[in-house]
């Protein structure tokens, strides 16, 4: 899967994870994982990951986070995943953290 980050400041260390997430919103397991780091411009990103431990029926998500001198900073909104095939999900943008 790939796609652009938006709103990421230069000098972030960015997380961007695929889980599996139970029905009380909580991970439950690791499918991939990324780091990078921002640039203050749209940040590329592809992650991947092994389409037969997508688990059939399973709720997916996307999820990433920001940090700077290692307090977050900025999280992105979880993006669903329904199926386990290459997918471009376009740009995604990052907001502040709560």
């Amino acid at each position: 899967m790939s796609g652009t980050l938006e709103g990421v400041p230069a000098g972030a260390d960015v997380e961007l994870a695929l889980l599996v997430i139970d029905e009380r919103g909580r991970p439950q397991r690791l499918l991939a994982s990324s780091n990078l780091s921002g640039t203050s411009q749209a940040l590329p990103f592809r992650l991947r990951f092994a389409t037969e431990a997508f688990p059939a029926g399973a709720r997916v998500e996307l999820r990433g986070r920001a940090s700077q001198s290692g307090q977050l900073i900025l999280h992105l909104p979880a993006q669903r995943i329904d199926q386990p095939t290459s997918q471009a999900l376009g740009q995604l943008q990052f907001v502040k953290a709560p």
